[in-house]
């Protein structure tokens, strides 16, 4: 019976130290893997970077992490115009990662993900620029907001008359978002041409290298700015 006893002890001990062990490994690679993609991706702070599964170790010695999740603050991406815009929050979740033994290069089997860019942040990349609508007048897109539903709210300056509101929908098209007004602003009963309203109100923009070469896959309007989604297949966490 003693014997039983200190078997047992024995047994919860070392399961304990297999516990702390396997826990000290995955926070050191946590750390590897944020600073190789901080470093990979040109990142001003230190990524959120957690390796989910329990043990890890088994993991470890298969060469192959089963989920990895990624969370960047602020991402500067390209808009294929040589110019950047900012994407906030990016929470993206890696699957099937295999990786080297020094975490030089990470690669995910599949890869999804979430993030926001901010009305201000999209407007400003849009450059939006007084044009001219007929009648010696020039019009220009001065705000974008959540029009509810799904909606994007469009506020529209004519001259100098107050500001006037249309909804449009957003969709994806390739790498792209395409913003496409529902109707056309109307101003003290003018009719203006369509196509030269249409070329103030609608307009696209770019989403050129997301990290790993995850792809653009959906857009929704929301209360904070545009949530958008990504996806990609052979994602290079890390390089």
């Amino acid at each position: 019976m003693r014997a039983l006893r200190v078997l047992l002890i024995v047994v919860v001990v070392l399961g304990v130290l297999f516990v702390v062990v396997d826990r000290v490994a995955v926070h050191f690679a946590e750390g590897q893997v944020a600073d190789r993609l901080r470093s990979t991706e040109h990142l001003a702070s230190t990524p959120d970077v957690s390796i989910d599964g329990f043990p890890f170790l088994t993991q470890l010695a298969g060469g192959e992490l089963d989920d990895v999740e990624v969370g960047i603050k602020d991402y500067e991406a390209a808009t294929g115009e040589g110019d950047k815009i900012r994407i906030d929050d990016l929470k993206a979740d890696m699957r099937g990662v295999e990786f080297s033994g020094d975490y030089r290069s990470a690669t995910a089997a599949r890869a999804t993900g979430t993030a926001t860019i901010a009305y201000d942040e999209l407007l400003k990349a849009a450059k939006s620029t007084p044009t001219d609508i007929g009648f010696g007048l020039k019009a220009q897109v001065v705000g974008l907001s959540d029009g509810g539903d799904g909606k994007i709210r469009l506020a529209v300056r004519i001259a100098s008359f107050p500001v006037v509101h249309v909804l449009g929908s957003i969709e994806v098209k390739g790498d792209r978002m395409r913003v496409t007004a529902d109707g056309m602003p109307k101003l003290a009963g003018l009719a203006f041409a369509e196509s030269r309203m249409r070329a103030i109100t609608d307009f696209q923009q770019a989403l050129d290298q997301l990290p790993g070469g995850i792809r653009l896959d959906s857009v929704r309007a929301g209360k904070d700015g545009v949530q958008i989604t990504v996806k990609g297949s052979h994602v290079k966490l890390t390089q």
